[in-house]
């Protein structure tokens, strides 16, 4: 407010003991001061009790986004005086959530550069957009306050000049009475719309006006009637005022009602003239009497207030003391710490929604708030440091491996690629996260060479299937012929036909994958013709056998080739191992002759299981020999 200093107020000679209008008891003395220094400042200004009629909002809730929209809004619509209080208490809230912001902001970037925060610097829109806004409060507020400082010299000069006037019309009246009394009443008028002064001076300039309408009515010759009737009407005004006061008393706002009260007090002061003696005493005491029990209902309400601003301190102590115990915990895993990060994040939020603390301890609150969860950003910060050193090293090797992927994408053997591709491609799951920044960009470089290989692969494979399809119809086809084929009876051209046909079944090549069940039903016919054969069992045997082989080798899978020895070596063990137990069985039978049926039987069997043993050689034989050939 502004305080201008004025040492040219008409000082009281005599009798003129400037005073309040009435003598104001002890008891409600404070009830009185407060509303009078309430006036007083408003007198100063008055655009500064329209601020009583907008809503002071809980701002410790609001984001600063919705703090800046906030302050934009009260200063492009409400007149400057009447927004202070709500602009200081939502630039208080800003720069609070802004610092703590900032603050954050460096705890990461130091993180980021191993503790150095000296190229520091973070670019926030939004504060340019706050800090916009609020200059242009100030420049309106500077602007008011420099044509209010004017105005209240001059509304100074004027009522000074006014109580001048009066003086002269008490001490020299000079005309008629009711001449008299009517310049006095026009005097009131040209006062009421004087115009605020400066609030230093308002109790003084107000009791020293009033002071000398007294004396006119008290001193001066009046016609008593006309003073009786003006008397009369200010007794009507003035317990009019008692009377809205008492229902006031009553009512449930209570800031509501204080701030009538004041506006009464303005009125019984500044616009409603005296009362005769008999009633101005016990009039006034009334009216200090109803101002003080409506003033201990504010006080009560504000003691309430002062009690929920502890609860909240309490409540906030809580809250701070939940952060640091969680900001204790000992957390291993990136899970468990978006669970605590969440935890503090709803924490942070029912701190601002709590309400407000006691102002003297509002900035150690905050402060107490503001290391909770810098000490639990730092134990966060900590935590992440490693991970994001893991995270490096997985970005190494994942760098390493499509450095592999891009130098195999062309290569045409695809026989010896493929696993070493596909290797790759497990060895890309087994490793971790990488840092969040390079995690889309690696991840494509590596799919696309991946994906450049296994193009290639399949459109060789699709050339191939082509060729099989084809093969599989032409095999398909001589299956048909091959049922009609008859034997001759003659052992050597029938061996000489199968064989030929097997020759030809070879020429059509390989038949997809799906549809090698053709090849069983080929090897089905082809038993069938070698049962009709009158050819050793060993030979037919033999025949099948190296037509198997054949297909086996023509197969894309080695090991196939590889089990089928493992296979013959096993059957060899095992046909030895009966020969075995058959020749150490004959000796174990006592006077046995060698015309006994049952020795006749065994040595039977000794005999059909090496000729079945020199066919499982022979097998291997083949076998090795095909192997060596590759």
């Amino acid at each position: 407010m502004l305080e201008e200093k004025n040492d040219n107020l008409p000082e009281a000679d005599g009798q003129e003991q400037i005073k309040s209008e009435e003598t104001v008891p002890t008891a409600n003395h404070s009830a009185i001061e407060a509303i009078e220094n309430s006036n007083a400042e408003e007198g100063e200004d008055d655009s500064i009790s329209e601020g009583h009629d907008i809503p002071m909002l809980n701002y410790e809730a609001m984001s600063m986004e919705e703090l800046a929209t906030e302050l934009d809004k009260l200063v492009s619509n409400q007149k400057v005086m009447s927004i202070r209080n709500h602009v200081e208490e939502i630039r208080k809230d800003f720069m609070a959530k802004y610092h703590h912001f900032i603050d954050e902001k460096r705890d990461e970037y130091s993180h980021e550069n191993n503790g150095d925060t000296t190229g520091f610097d973070y670019h926030y829109p939004l504060k340019n957009k706050f800090d916009s806004t609020y200059n242009k409060y100030r420049e309106l507020k500077n602007q008011h306050f420099k044509l209010l400082q004017n105005n209240l010299k001059h509304n100074l000069d004027v009522r000074q000049a006014i109580i001048e006037e009066l003086k002269g019309l008490i001490d020299n009246p000079g005309e008629s009475i009711q001449e008299t009394l009517k310049n006095v009443n026009e005097l009131r008028d040209r006062w009421k719309n004087a115009g605020p002064i400066p609030r230093d001076k308002y109790n003084h300039v107000w009791n020293n006006f009033h002071f000398h309408i007294e004396r006119f009515y008290d001193h001066l010759h009046l016609d008593r009637e006309a003073r009786d009737l003006d008397f009369k009407h200010n007794l009507e005004q003035k317990q009019k005022i008692i009377a809205r006061v008492e229902e006031l008393l009553n009512e449930s706002d209570i800031p509501k009602a204080f701030r009538e009260l004041q506006s009464l007090h303005k009125i019984w002061k500044e616009e409603i003239g005296p009362v005769s003696r008999d009633h101005r005493e016990e009039l006034w005491n009334r009216f200090s009497e109803l101002t003080k029990q409506l003033h201990d209902k504010r006080e009560a309400l504000l003691v309430k207030a002062k009690e929920k601003e502890e609860e909240n301190l309490a409540k906030k102590k809580e809250i701070i003391a939940q952060i640091e115990a969680i900001s204790n915990e000992t957390i291993t895993a990136h899970s468990a710490w978006q669970g605590q990060i969440e935890k503090i994040e709803n924490l942070r939020t029912a701190f601002f929604q709590t309400g407000k603390v006691p102002l003297e301890v509002n900035e150690e609150t905050w402060t107490a708030f503001k290391n909770a969860v810098r000490n639990f950003n730092a134990q966060k910060n900590a935590f992440y440091k490693d991970i994001k050193k893991d995270q490096q090293d997985n970005l190494n090797k994942k760098l390493a491996l499509v450095e592999k992927a891009n130098a195999l994408k062309d290569n045409e053997d695809f026989n010896a690629t493929t696993p070493i591709m596909k290797q790759i491609q497990e060895e890309w799951k087994k490793i971790g996260h990488v840092p969040r920044k390079y995690s889309d960009s690696i991840w494509k470089d590596f799919k696309d060479a991946c994906n450049h290989y296994f193009d290639k692969l399949h459109a060789k494979r699709n050339e191939a299937n082509s060729e099989e399809i084809d093969a599989f119809e032409k095999k398909k086809d001589y299956l048909e012929q091959l049922r009609e084929f008859q034997l001759t009876g003659e052992h050597k051209a029938d061996l000489d036909a199968i064989k030929q046909h097997i020759e030809n079944w070879k020429t059509f090549g390989r038949v997809p994958h799906a549809r090698r069940h053709i090849e069983g039903k080929f090897n089905k016919i082809l038993d069938a013709l070698f049962d009709k054969l009158s050819l050793s069992k060993k030979e037919a045997e033999m025949v099948k056998f190296n037509n198997r082989l054949e297909q086996l080798a023509d197969s894309d899978d080695s090991r196939k080739l590889e089990n089928e020895q493992i296979f013959i070596m096993r059957k060899i063990d095992e046909v030895q191992g009966e020969i075995f137990q058959l020749e150490n069985n004959i000796q174990f039978i006592s006077n046995a002759k060698a015309d006994n049926p049952f020795i006749k039987e065994i040595n039977k069997n000794i005999d059909r299981h090496k000729e079945e043993l020199k066919t499982w050689k022979e097998k291997l034989k083949q076998i090795r020999s095909l192997k060596q050939q590759e």
